[in-house]
């Protein structure tokens, strides 16, 4: 009976480790998940981004047609630009995961921002521009742009925020860090913009 009764209970512990270990590849599975999902996101983000970089030259040209147009407001678009272009895409990855780098990475992006808006406003001086077919076109596509940006950075956050409840939550949070799965930072909103920024040529 002895023996039977140790076979039994050693079936048990066995039947309750395998359980244990079943749930804990279901958890690391989701941990995976969760951080494919927070990757393809930031692809879609940076996605948006270089699409809003490739636009520029041709705004930039297209204002540079005006006469007399504010130089100095063209510039700083331009140096912002630049400054965004200096990330590689091999940094992307290291970028995703130093939040240091992270928060560089939004800094940049959202002087670009900035210059941009105030390159708009600079505009409205200018009926001559907004009356050009070429700026109206750049008109449309740089608007969405902006409010695709916009989306794209608030379904990164909202990725980023379930992916590291997980690996708060227990039992990820005993061993996430050792397997690498390391919290993710979010995008922050610009003092006073908290909605994407307006680019609006006017004359509509």
């Amino acid at each position: 009976m002895k023996k039977s009764g140790c076979l039994i209970a050693g079936l048990v512990v066995l039947g309750l480790v395998v359980i244990f270990g079943l749930y804990l590849v279901g958890v690391y599975n989701g941990l995976v998940g969760a951080e494919q999902t927070v990757e393809s996101q930031w692809a879609n983000v940076q996605n948006v981004y270089q699409r809003r970089a490739d636009l520029i030259p041709n705004l930039v040209a297209t204002v540079k047609g005006a006469a007399n147009f504010e130089q100095s407001t063209l510039t700083q678009v331009i140096e912002a630009r630049s400054r965004v272009g200096q990330i590689t895409p091999q940094a992307t990855a290291e970028i995703l995961n130093d939040p240091q780098k992270f928060a560089q990475f939004q800094q940049a992006q959202d002087s670009l921002s900035s210059a941009l808006s105030r390159l708009m406003v600079v505009v409205e001086r200018y009926p001559e521009l907004r009356a050009v077919q070429a700026f109206r076109d750049l008109q449309v596509q740089i608007e969405g742009t902006e409010n695709r940006i916009a989306v794209e950075r608030r379904d990164f956050n909202l990725a980023a925020q379930d992916y590291n409840t997980r690996i708060k939550r227990f039992p990820a949070a005993l061993f996430a860090r050792m397997m690498g799965f390391q919290p993710k930072a979010y995008f922050q909103a610009q003092a006073g913009a908290e909605t994407a920024p307006k680019v609006d040529f006017g004359g509509r």
